[in-house]
């Protein structure tokens, strides 16, 4: 099966599985995303241990039914194989097969007696790796018990049963050997109508594919081999900037390290971890609030990168977190009289973010309003001037407008680097740069990939290019009051023509003359206006 007949028949699994939702009164549904997500992911797992353990057990491999084969391990030919298998792949029993299930279909009470109970099983004993905590340790499920989304009872076997129906049309084991690319298609595929930047359900969880690859391909510039690298992202969302940075270090080179106040969008990023290679990460998964409460206060990571929400009200917690002076360096936004959910939390993301990095050999790169880079007081210019004394500003890319299509905000990205050049500091102006496109009701920057090459070229090779970017010193900068915005640092051209003494004369007396003309025009009117209020009279 080529991929791209692997592609076609994936999105058709998913459009099919969809459309069972939809069928039984689950479209649109809160529960649609929760159905189809972890559906999917059995069907991932399974196929995923299908083929591990072909390759750890001869019998597997050569049999003409795997089922009936695996049916007849014995327990310690069973246990071997699951050791060799390792964590690479979640371990399921014979009774736990998609192939299994499908041959129960017609049993009565299927839904109670096998697939429920099958995804609860599977859920339990694999808790310990592919289960994602709380900040107080609590594990949540892998897979709910889907059937109870299905509100009338007698309707609980149908639906489950066409679930199954779905899964056993094509196997996914072939493509195991693809990379991130293949598998960040299906996954955005999966999700797109609950995480899309255009008014979905999730849209705070999204971040383009464009700036993820730009933050990653910055990020990661060097020749050097990397090992056992430490990626954090403390506002992750789905997990679009993280895999991105672990395709550009390499998988198998790196654990991710992730924080979300949001149950949906932790089980996105479980998903996601898994299609990529990385579910030796999922413990490390936390679902909380960053700011008040973060597991990872003792950590210092390698690399960071983030998204963080720009406004939300945090009043409720705003005066503990102040608390925090090491922390939160620079301040805390106060609460509002009005308007409590446009507080800039994003500003104790930054901090935090700096708190976090490592001090030797720390990255990050972190998406802001635009605004931010400029502010002229306040916790923003005490950020920035931090910045530049603790020797971290690498450079700053404001984006083309509208490169977030549910936003008006104008954003930008700072680069930190724990070994930044302070003499060397680059500033970019994308601003210009892309093609808008409508994207259902809103417009939307795209850039092309010539784009986004020029903007990495110009930060990782600091370039500097008339009206784009530009190459700077902290001294400069301090000299800037601490400005970040690279239109501040362009040159002012100011552009002369040779005219002779009589030439410029006469300019000068076409330009009094023309003055006249107006000025006499303007004092003929003003008498007409004067003529016609005085004629006006009161009935």
């Amino acid at each position: 099966m080529t991929d791209i007949l692997f592609i076609n028949k994936t999105k058709e699994l998913i459009d099919n599985l969809k459309s069972v939702c939809a069928n039984y009164g689950l479209g649109n549904d809160g529960n649609e995303f929760k159905i189809i997500t972890q559906v999917f992911l059995y069907k991932y797992i399974n196929d995923k241990f299908r083929h591990e353990a072909k390759k750890h057990e001869k019998k597997l491999k050569q049999a003409d039914n795997f089922q009936e084969a695996f049916e007849s391990l014995t327990d310690e030919e069973y246990g071997f194989m699951v050791r060799r298998i390792g964590n690479s792949s979640p371990r399921l029993k014979p009774e736990q097969t998609i192939d299994y299930l499908f041959g129960k279909l017609t049993a009565d009470n299927f839904a109670a007696v096998y697939f429920d109970p099958t995804l609860r099983a599977i859920s339990e004993e694999n808790s310990v790796l592919f289960s994602i905590k709380s900040t107080s340790g609590a594990k949540d499920r892998m897979f709910d018990e889907l059937s109870q989304f299905i509100s009338d009872p007698s309707q609980r076997d149908a639906f489950c049963r066409a679930l199954v129906s779905k899964l056993v049309e094509f196997s996914f084991e072939d493509m195991f050997k693809q990379k991130y690319d293949f598998f960040a298609t299906i996954f955005e595929y999966l999700i797109k109508d609950y995480n899309s930047d255009s008014g979905g359900k999730y849209a705070e969880y999204y971040t383009p594919h464009a700036v993820a690859r730009i933050m990653a391909a910055i990020l990661v510039n060097t020749e050097e081999e990397l090992h056992d690298v430490k990626c954090y992202d403390p506002s992750a969302g789905s997990g679009t900037l993280l895999m991105n940075l672990a395709h550009a270090i390499g998988e198998q080179n790196c654990s991710i390290f992730s924080e979300d106040i949001s149950q949906k969008s932790s089980n996105m990023l479980r998903l996601n971890l898994i299609l990529n290679n990385l579910s030796q990460s999922i413990p490390n998964v936390i679902k909380g609030n960053t700011i008040l409460e973060s597991k990872y206060l003792n950590e210092k990571f390698q690399y960071i990168v983030s998204n963080p929400p720009f406004k939300l009200d945090f009043s409720e917690y705003r005066d503990t977190v102040e608390k925090d002076k090491e922390r939160f360096f620079a301040g805390v936004p106060k609460v509002p009289n009005k308007d409590k959910d446009k507080m800039s939390i994003y500003l104790l993301f930054i901090q935090h973010i700096m708190y976090c990095l490592d001090d030797k050999k720390g990255k990050a790169a972190i998406v802001v309003p635009t605004g931010f880079i400029t502010a002229q007081s306040g916790i923003e210019k005490t950020i920035r001037e931090a910045m530049i004394k603790r020797h971290i500003l690498r450079g700053v890319v404001s984006m083309p407008s509208n490169i977030f299509a549910s936003t008006g905000t104008n954003v930008s990205v700072l680069f930190l680097d724990a070994k930044a050049d302070s003499k060397q500091v680059v500033f970019v102006d994308a601003s210009k740069l892309g093609t808008t496109v409508k994207d259902g009701k809103n417009q939307r920057t795209l850039l092309s990939p010539t784009e986004e090459g020029r903007i990495i070229s110009a930060m990782n090779d600091k370039q500097a290019e008339e009206d784009f970017s530009v190459v700077v010193s902290y001294d400069q900068i301090k000299e800037k009051n601490y400005s970040f915005s690279a239109g501040q640092y362009f040159e002012v051209k100011i552009e002369y023509v040779d005219i002779t003494a009589d030439e410029f004369a006469a300019k000068m007396e076409a330009f009094k003359s023309n003055l006249n003309s107006l000025f006499a025009e303007s004092r003929a009117l003003e008498k007409e206006i004067q003529k016609q209020l005085g004629g006006l009279k009161y009935e």
